[in-house]
């Protein structure tokens, strides 16, 4: 990832830990940096974890990852479908299909995603 993606690492976010208050502490890390880095979004399984009135405040908001992934489809399909196929396409041993593809993101709880673009196949 370090050496793939631009701006990955958020740094100097570590004085507003303390400020903030959350339902478990040893998550404030994690908006502090959203915070730092300017993000509207916290992707987490663990939406208790993050509620709208700790999140708010900041114009943040936690997504699970399906969520997510389902709001980059409804914003632009193709370049969700375009990842999906340099999936595909990485896959050498063994060769891997769309569906395989799809199937796997789908056992990753990627249900309503995967249903979009399913839908948008046929």
């Amino acid at each position: 990832m370090n050496a793939s993606v631009r701006d990955r690492l958020v740094v100097g976010y570590e004085p507003l830990i303390a400020t903030l208050d959350l339902p478990d502490p040893d998550d404030r890390h994690v908006l502090a940096a959203a915070i730092k880095a300017q993000a509207r979004v916290i992707v987490t399984e663990n939406l208790r974890d993050f509620p709208g009135r700790a999140l708010g405040p900041w114009n943040v908001e936690a997504q699970t990852s399906d969520d997510f992934v389902l709001d980059r489809i409804e914003l632009c399909e193709r370049v969700v479908v375009e990842a999906v196929r340099r999936i595909v396409d990485s896959r050498r041993a063994p060769p891997t299909s769309v569906s395989e593809v799809l199937d796997a993101l789908e056992r990753c709880g990627l249900r309503k995603s995967v249903a979009a673009l399913r839908s948008g196949q046929e």
